[in-house]
């Protein structure tokens, strides 16, 4: 898990207070605060007597220059280098990534943010968010937690597979290449899903384009990144899907481009492990669209055979308008 520290100079009580709530790891704050911090909850101070001392643990290192990037190269072998720049954002930080150290980025915003964690495919050690806005603050936490989250996956028994009409199918195509193992959770309901795999996989007649999942009808719901869900035909250019891994792992993606075609569908159902809980989804009918087995390689849905065993996800309560909800709420 990524480090992520707030200042909060001067002073900000609602700050702190969010800063907790939303599982920062520390406060940079001037020593006087330090015990009014320490009050609120627990978490780990960044001052002079604190738990992370500066100059020590520690150093803030504004980049104007080649020589400064060199010294935050230096003294991050040994300590926190925490490094902000006004101009050249991007070069630095990769140079920084590179030289293996542990760095932090300054972040004011979730643009700034969302690039020092994509930097070099790799991000930065951490982050020290500079804000005196609440909800941005927790905007920036739910990126940063959301690239790093885990979803806990089930096992899924396939119950039936039965051929369907035409109807309208949607591919994700995302600005991301998923590996083999990635993909989507996809379901009829919000209350259970399965793991459509990525067109990652290699074929004789059709060339892999492993940033498409194949994700199946309009209608079906897709797990977003903060635990969101949305129907298929809502997904939108720019907007970010959840990729998971058959370890359970995520990452959000952008979405490049939705492609909606008639094609002809299929009806998957199955039921989890301990049988209490149902899931299904439609799909297209393709030797192509596959779920993930809990062998965690891809298997065809055409092959799909009562009794087979994929990964799935069940949320254990319901949905309105995307959000999780504890009421009743039965959906066939």
């Amino acid at each position: 898990m990524r480090e992520v520290w707030v200042r909060v100079i001067p002073y900000n009580k609602d700050l702190v207070t969010a800063s907790i709530e939303s599982g920062a790891d520390a406060v940079v704050t001037d020593p006087s605060d330090s015990v009014k911090i320490k009050e609120l909850g627990l978490i780990k101070t960044v001052c002079e007597g604190g738990d992370i001392v500066p100059g020590r643990d520690a150093v803030f290192i504004d980049i104007a220059s080649k020589s400064d990037e060199e010294r935050a190269a230096v003294e991050s072998r040994t300590k926190t280098a925490v490094v902000s720049a006004k101009d050249w954002k991007i070069i630095p930080l990769e140079n920084l990534i590179a030289s293996g150290g542990r760095i932090f980025a300054a972040v004011g915003t979730a643009a700034e943010t969302e690039l020092a964690l994509g930097i070099l495919e790799k991000g930065v050690a951490g982050l020290v968010i500079e804000t005196d806005n609440v909800p941005e603050l927790m905007n920036i936490m739910k990126i940063v937690r959301g690239r790093e989250g885990k979803v806990k996956l089930s096992e899924i028994i396939i119950e039936s597979v039965e051929p369907l009409t035409m109807g309208d199918r949607v591919c994700i195509d995302t600005c991301t290449n998923m590996r083999e193992g990635e993909g989507m959770l996809i379901g009829n309901t919000s209350g259970g899903m399965f793991l459509v795999h990525s067109e990652s996989i290699e074929n004789p007649y059709v060339a892999p384009r492993p940033f498409r999942v194949n994700a199946g009808a309009v209608h079906s719901y897709i797990l977003l990144p903060d635990n969101r869900t949305k129907y298929l035909s809502e997904l939108r250019s720019g907007e970010r899907v959840l990729i998971v891994g058959a370890g359970g792992e995520t990452q959000p993606a952008c979405i490049g481009r939705v492609k909606l075609e008639k094609r002809p569908m299929l009806l998957v159902k199955g039921i989890s492990s301990d049988g209490q809980n149902e899931a299904s989804v439609i799909l297209q009918n393709a030797e192509t669209i596959r779920l993930t087995g809990i062998d965690e390689r891809p298997i065809s849905v055409v092959k799909l055979s009562k009794g087979d065993r994929v990964l799935g996800w069940f949320s254990g309560s319901g949905r309105h308008f995307g959000m999780k909800v504890d009421e009743f709420i039965e959906e066939k």
